[in-house]
């Protein structure tokens, strides 16, 4: 089942839980049917891959792995901290996404 999700792809979040809890980074993908999200540096994972034509030395490699889109929080555009999302429409009808600690609206 697909949700709504409210963080998008280039948005700089920060991890609220986990191993690389307090880090921030940049959202590189967007998964809604699993409610995940890839961030650049985080949750890296060690993954072993046997030796192939795309890449003949194989061996352990570090990548990044999704995580939970509730493991993460925007990062307010005014004040650099973690906030919810909301979204409002404006006074020409479209919808806006916003921040809830600022009230600031993000792009």
């Amino acid at each position: 089942m697909s949700v709504k999700m409210k963080i998008k792809k280039n948005d700089n979040v920060v991890v609220l839980t986990g191993k690389d809890k307090g880090k921030t980074g940049m959202v590189k993908a967007v998964f809604p049917k699993d409610n995940r999200v890839l961030v650049v540096g985080i949750n890296r994972v060690t993954r072993h891959t046997k030796p192939s034509q795309t890449d003949p030395q194989g061996g352990r490699k570090q990548i990044e792995a999704p995580i939970h889109a509730s493991n993460v929080a925007l990062i307010d555009p005014k004040d650099s901290k973690a906030t919810r999302v909301g979204i409002k429409t404006t006074k020409d009808g479209a919808k806006v996404r916003y921040a809830k600690r600022s009230g600031e609206v993000i792009e």
